[in-house]
């Protein structure tokens, strides 16, 4: 997340490519950081409440999710926007269902705990409407990648809706992960040291790969690539050599043992509820998940070096996880899927961003989806374990953001007042609408538009994105100010000699005036131009103009190559349907033999070589 030079990237001349072992480590540690955002998402709606947390057992439930997950994130790496993104139940799936699970109808009241608290009753139907939920949103969102809806607003989304987007998500799980650390604040504070310790003050630090191996063999700063899998494993063995900690609650892990075999399928505990209520919580889940995975988008760009992904490989990946989504509803899920911040922060920590890890991550999450004992074995880390790894991993997401707004005029008075007022309503409105502190917040007398406007309003990510994109696209300033790139004119084509005199205008204005000489050299005949090139319109366009649009083309010809099908998909292309074919960019011939592996200098794998930054 510095400021220095990108790193060479493995895969080059420079460097050999990485081996299935440190690949497979690296999985390891997106799957741990996964796994603290199963345990986020579960844990509130499988808590402690009058009636219990339904017939079917926690650890088939985690499996399950597990399970689409996986599935989801192997089709994001490989025809979704292809960017190193594991897919997980982010908290825009867990608000909405919280509020679902809270606004009951008249029939169905909260129950009283015997503080006088209410408390939702959280039944085997309960659930149901929640996969039902999770299920809508899911088609809402492969049918709104299909038509290209969300990701044809990305031109009009500049630093200003990018960077408050990224602060709230930076800032939305800090109170559930205070809840989790809230257990035993000195195993958190202990993880968090050593992670801090691990990725920062020993990043430069490099051991040799195989010090036991006779060949020769390169040097890796292992505290950085393991900054998260190693303090983990660490804390986790001196919490249970002392007994420090509580283990999981019961209605997280589940009473007894779990079986080590099960395929999940539909169905097996009943079919999700479609109800009114359910149909108004998937829609939110819809508007609030699409606007979080774009913005993670940009920031995994941002972290990466890539350029900025093209409108179609966009609605790929919001195609991708609604199929996600789709089949983790359909299996009884409780939350659907989308892109990870805490997964991009992690890259962020450790500087590598290799889609063989996130390819291997995703065949582990099926692996242990197939297995409810090792899913059971996996969330069984102490809670406050799980909310030190979500602080540390949600700190390069905030950074993100306020670095993002550095592109936009940082001394205007516009963007500073947009910038302050999305992210404080985006934090103040979820305070008043939230089911935790207002769980009957709006009545209409229509439970279902109850709640789809509280989820809405309690949901602070998509506030953000909301608000910024309002304010920015209707308060005046210029493309400059807001941080846009300045719109490029079209190439002058031939016959169009009108348009030559205001480029040469153009030029001679960022020239500044001419001198003597130069005027002496206008009035000697043998400078003057030939008559047949100045009628020639392609020698007095701009050269900046001609540059920008150079540039321009490099960044599109690179990003569609970064971001494109596999060759096998792409020889498809003339067979597919017309709804598809907006997602698939029309295969081109010249430098197709490429352009499935990344050239010298794309940001794809960041690992560095010995001798470059980040080495010693």
């Amino acid at each position: 997340m510095s400021g220095t030079p990108l790193p060479t990237p493995r895969g080059s001349p420079a460097g050999p490519r990485p081996s299935w072992g440190l690949c497979g480590l690296l999985a390891a540690q997106h799957v741990l950081v996964l796994a603290s955002l199963l345990c986020l998402s579960h844990l509130p709606l499988l808590g402690e409440a009058p009636g219990g947390p339904g017939p079917r057992p926690p650890a088939q439930l985690l499996a399950s999710s597990l399970f689409s997950c996986g599935l989801a994130t192997l089709l994001q790496a490989w025809v979704g926007s292809r960017l190193p993104l594991v897919q997980a139940p982010t908290f825009e799936f867990l608000i909405p269902a919280l509020v679902l699970t809270a606004v009951r109808p008249p029939a169905d009241p909260p129950q009283l705990l015997n503080n006088g608290s209410q408390v939702p009753v959280l039944t085997h139907e309960s659930l149901q409407e929640v996969s039902g939920a999770v299920l809508v949103s899911g088609l809402l969102r492969v049918t709104a990648g299909l038509l290209s809806g969300p990701a044809g607003l990305l031109a009009r989304c500049g630093p200003l809706v990018v960077a408050p987007t990224l602060v709230v998500a930076g800032l939305t799980a800090h109170r559930e992960a205070a809840r989790l650390c809230a257990q035993h604040w000195g195993l958190a504070m202990g993880l968090i040291f050593l992670m801090v310790v691990c990725s920062q003050h020993l990043a430069s630090r490099s051991v040799p790969a195989c010090p036991w191996s006779p060949a020769p063999r390169p040097s890796l700063p292992v505290f950085r690539l393991f900054s998260v899998l190693v303090p983990v494993v660490c804390v986790w063995s001196f919490s249970a050599l002392l007994g420090l900690g509580r283990p999981p609650p019961s209605h997280l892990t589940g009473p007894a043992p779990a079986p080590w075999l099960w395929f999940p399928h539909p169905g097996e505990r009943g079919r999700p509820a479609l109800t009114p209520r359910a149909v108004a919580a998937g829609t939110a889940m819809a508007l609030a998940s699409s606007a979080s995975s774009l913005a993670c988008y940009a920031l995994a760009g941002q972290v990466l070096r890539l350029p900025a992904l093209p409108s179609d490989a966009c609605s790929r990946g919001l195609v991708t996880e609604g199929l996600g989504s789709l089949l983790a509803g359909g299996l009884g899920g409780l939350g659907g899927s989308a892109a990870s911040f805490a997964n991009v922060g992690a890259i962020g920590l450790t500087q590598v961003g290799w889609r063989r890890e996130v390819q291997l991550s995703g065949l582990l999450c099926v692996a242990l989806g197939l297995s409810p004992r090792l899913a059971q074995a996996l969330v069984a880390l102490p809670l406050p374990l799980h909310g030190a790894v979500l602080w540390v991993s949600q700190a390069p997401v905030l950074s993100g953001g306020l670095a993002r707004f550095r592109a936009a005029h940082l001394h205007s008075g516009r963007n500073v007042f947009l910038l302050g007022l999305a992210v404080f309503m985006a934090l103040l409105l979820p305070r008043r609408f939230t089911p935790d502190d207002a769980p009957t917040a709006l009545q209409t007398g229509w439970p279902p538009l109850d709640v789809l406007l509280q989820s809405l309003l309690a949901t602070p990510v998509l506030l953000a994105a909301l608000l910024a994109f309002v304010l920015d696209n209707t308060v005046p300033g210029t493309r400059e100010e807001r941080g846009l790139p300045p719109l490029l004119s079209p190439p002058c084509p031939p016959g169009h000699e009108a348009q030559a005199p205001q480029a040469t205008a153009a030029s001679a204005l960022l020239r500044g005036p001419a001198d003597e000489a130069d005027q002496a050299d206008q009035a000697d005949p043998a400078n003057q131009a030939d008559p047949a090139d100045q009628a020639d319109p392609a020698n007095q366009a701009d050269p900046i103009n001609q540059a920008n649009h150079a540039n321009e083309a490099d960044e599109a010809n690179r990003a569609s190559q970064l971001s494109g099908l596999p060759r096998p998909l792409r020889a498809l292309w003339p067979l597919l349907p017309g709804p598809f074919r907006r997602l698939c960019p029309p295969p081109s011939n010249s430098g197709a033999k490429g352009q499935d592996r990344p050239q010298p200098g794309e940001a794809v794998e960041l690992l560095p070589v010995p001798g470059g930054p980040g080495a010693v």
